[in-house]
């Protein structure tokens, strides 16, 4: 049953139907072919739908639009250059605590590539760095988005798993900072190699008060988001809605950009979005029904403890296993796939969940840099007007830190524990 469902699977995504639609379509055939009772498509696909801490996805998508549309990435990106341009190689500094902070309200990697792309390159560029450095970092520095919280794989992560969401959003923090700080140290070293450029900004005392107060109220919304997770006063789905608020209250009262019409437009961006999210979520859980009724995490899990029982080993296996399936699956897509059927497996070997969830988003966030479906790659390409494989050369030197970075999340569990245990 289970080789006729990956192999139905297989066939609808070489004839170009949409992934969701082969997960579902693939999963539906199985269930007529082997007289499996249709009434559980319906019940499958409305009970996995029926999640509050699901509610937050369509949320954060929409504060992260919002927030795009009030104009606050050009004053952070300002203020950065402020803060760090001076410095050998400022710019590229910038790139990445820029990033670093708007993963605080974008919580996906191409949102911060839409939002931030094309101002980080171009400015890149008009400082004398190559667009092909510019490029390969923006891309690298993207990556910190989806550790972050509000994190939307991690949500996912934790819905198909049936681990803690607040832990598993709070495990990412600490592990975003470690991936923020292999890049900075990368970019440190090829600047003095290299002798990268210093930003040609020169602000007053005067000028730099009056852009940190302007970028105040975004520079807020990640403290009002983790602050708010870590006090206990609201979950994922709460904190979802009171950034959601706070995006419309900075942008009507504050900056003022915020209009009716790009209210309308960030409303229908959000609905697009969070429709093919939740498609493919719903697919999916008829794909992972099936796998079950076929005891495939049941066998996968023996296998699994049958190789070792060392959680570290187990951890590096997966690693191979993410790594390779990043390449050709979306990060939703094989999360929903492959969580709930390694997870009993790990969890009982003694892998910390929180770890888990951190391992799975990090090594998928890395198949968004790697060819042939390398979103990231595409969408930078879509912008800069770059051939894709100038692109490839441009972030492959940053592979070396993203490694890094996962490979200490991998050996040092209390990178993603620390902060849940601490306030859990």
């Amino acid at each position: 049953m289970s080789l006729t469902l990956l192999l139905i699977f297989a066939g609808s995504l070489l004839i170009g139907a949409p992934v969701a639609v082969s997960l579902g379509l693939s999963a539906g055939l199985v269930i007529f072919l082997y007289d499996l009772p249709f009434t559980v498509m319906a019940q499958r696909a409305i009970n996995t739908l029926d999640s509050t801490p699901l509610l937050a996805v369509p949320l954060f998508i929409l504060a992260a639009s919002l927030l795009g549309a009030t104009g606050v990435t050009t004053h952070l990106f300002e203020l950065m250059r402020m803060v760090v341009g001076r410095i050998r190689g400022g710019i590229a500094h910038v790139n990445v605590l820029t990033s670093l902070i708007f993963s605080g309200m974008s919580g996906a990697a191409l949102a911060d590539i839409g939002a931030l792309g094309g101002i980080q390159i171009r400015q890149m560029e008009q400082q004398g760095y190559t667009k092909r450095f510019a490029a390969g970092l923006t891309i690298a520095a993207a990556t910190i988005g989806p550790i972050f919280p509000p994190s939307i794989p991690l949500i996912i992560f934790a819905t198909a798993a049936e681990v803690s969401t607040i832990r598993a959003l709070l495990a990412g923090v600490v592990p975003a900072l470690v991936v923020a700080a292999a890049l900075m140290i990368q970019v440190a070293v090829m600047a003095r190699r290299s002798q990268l450029p210093r930003d040609d900004v020169q602000p007053s005392f005067a000028a730099f008060r009056r852009k940190t107060l302007i970028s105040l109220p975004a520079l807020l919304a990640p403290v009002l988001l983790v602050g708010g997770m870590i006090s206990g006063y609201f979950g994922p789905t709460e904190a979802a809605g009171m950034t959601t608020a706070y995006a419309i209250l900075i942008g009507v009262v504050i900056y003022r950009t915020l209009t009716v019409r790009s209210f309308l437009t960030c409303t229908r961006e959000t609905v697009l979005s969070t429709a093919n999210v939740l498609f493919v979520v719903a697919s999916a859980a008829l794909f992972a029904w099936v796998l079950t009724m076929d005891r495939v995490p049941a066998h996968a899990g023996e296998w699994l403890l049958s190789v070792s029982d060392n959680p570290l080993v187990l951890l590096l296996l997966l690693n191979l296993l993410l790594l390779v399936v990043g390449m050709f699956l979306e990060a939703i897509v094989a999360i929903l796939i492959i969580a709930p059927i390694v997870t009993p497996a790990l969890l009982q070997a003694g892998v910390p969940p929180e770890q888990l969830g951190v391992v799975f988003v990090l090594n998928l966030m890395l198949g968004l840099l790697t060819p042939p479906v390398g979103m990231s790659l595409y969408m930078v390409s879509i912008i800069t007007k770059m051939p894709l494989s100038s692109i490839i050369r441009g972030v492959a030197p940053f592979y070396l830190s993203l490694f890094a970075a996962l490979a200490l999340v991998t050996l040092v569990p209390s990178l993603s524990t620390w902060l849940p245990n601490l306030v859990m």
